[in-house]
């Protein structure tokens, strides 16, 4: 192959690389957020928290880099995946990646992660009236175009409290949370009238079902940081987190026989929030089984981040991801 062809086929990598990539970052972040919770149960956690926030800050750098470019080579890639029904959903990870960055910055890099968190406040604000503006476009939307997927700018809203509060913004935090938990009440409503009375969900995008998990589990986080207790309002978010979670492990056997998409990184991020919104019950209860569940939740999810990355990067060297659709 020519050096033109090289520099040809690599253009070509770039103007397919999605924005679903965000997704992976969101994932290593949470994971690093999963680790620090666990630092009152396990003295090492801390230390592997260290490390993983370093490596999620390396592949964000990348990530953000490669797409950026993207967006000054290839704009129009760009508006048509803004323009895509499902893609659409996923541009909020962006802002969602800064958020969780800021949240894991803020025990050891204060003053940053207040301009981080300010910065992706801002954006997430932005990106949520844009992106319902899409939705109540004169778009062709479909039934089959809802997936647990759309939930992705709830989440974005009922994060910026979680870092927000202890900040001391307490009322731009009661707004972003306030704001993701009605979405999040609508789409709900939706997204299971999807699953229950329409066709099933395509098997590459079958796996964003574990971001059910996700809304539920944030907002408890996010509720007991904004009134530092745990009271009947935070034990019902977290037990629909767990019934979600019941819900997602009897769809395990169907999962396995999915074959890999970057979309399957849509596994880490609920998992990790599951696993900090079972630690805080049990650091503020004295919960054992709590303490047990996010234990259990915090292993699994490592299974899951080591597996998703392997199999990212086999798929990245054999040129199975940024292809055309």
């Amino acid at each position: 192959m020519t050096d033109t062809q090289t520099e040809e086929t690599g253009f070509s990598r770039l103007e397919h690389f999605p924005v679903t990539f965000f997704a992976v970052v969101m994932g290593l972040l949470g994971g690093t957020l999963a680790l620090h919770s666990a630092r009152t149960v396990v003295a090492w956690a801390e230390a592997l928290a260290s490390a993983m926030f370093w490596v999620s800050v390396s592949v964000l750098a990348v990530v953000a880099a490669i797409y950026f470019a993207k967006i000054l080579r290839y704009p129009q890639a760009v508006i048509e995946e803004w323009n895509h029904p499902v893609k659409l959903a996923f541009f909020p990870t962006i802002t969602i990646s800064l958020l969780l960055l800021a949240t894991a910055m803020q025990s050891n890099y204060a003053f940053v992660a207040e301009w981080v968190w300010t910065i992706a406040t801002v954006g997430q604000g932005v990106l949520t009236i844009a992106v319902v503006t899409g939705w109540l476009s004169h778009r062709s939307f479909e039934v089959g175009h809802l997936t647990p997927a759309w939930f992705i700018p709830a989440v974005g809203n009922v994060i910026v409290p979680v870092a927000g509060a202890r900040m001391g913004y307490i009322e731009t935090s009661w707004l972003f949370f306030s704001v993701g938990l009605m979405f999040w009440g609508v789409l709900l409503t939706l997204v299971m009238n999807r699953l229950i009375f329409h066709d099933p969900i395509p098997a590459r995008l079958f796996p964003t079902m574990v971001i059910l998990i996700a809304p539920p589990s944030v907002a408890f986080v996010a509720y007991v940081g904004m009134n530092g207790v745990v009271d009947g309002f935070a034990r019902a978010l977290i037990s629909i987190a767990y019934l979600f979670g019941a819900l997602v492990v009897a769809q395990v056997p169907r999962l396995a026989r999915m074959p890999f998409a970057l979309s399957w990184w849509a596994l880490s991020f609920p998992l990790a929030a599951l696993s900090i919104a079972s630690l805080l019950f049990a650091r503020i209860e004295g919960s054992m089984m709590h303490q047990t569940i996010g234990m259990v939740v915090l292993a699994l999810l490592a299974v899951v981040v080591l597996g998703l990355t392997f199999r990212t990067l086999r798929a990245i060297v054999a040129g199975e991801i940024c292809r055309p659709e």
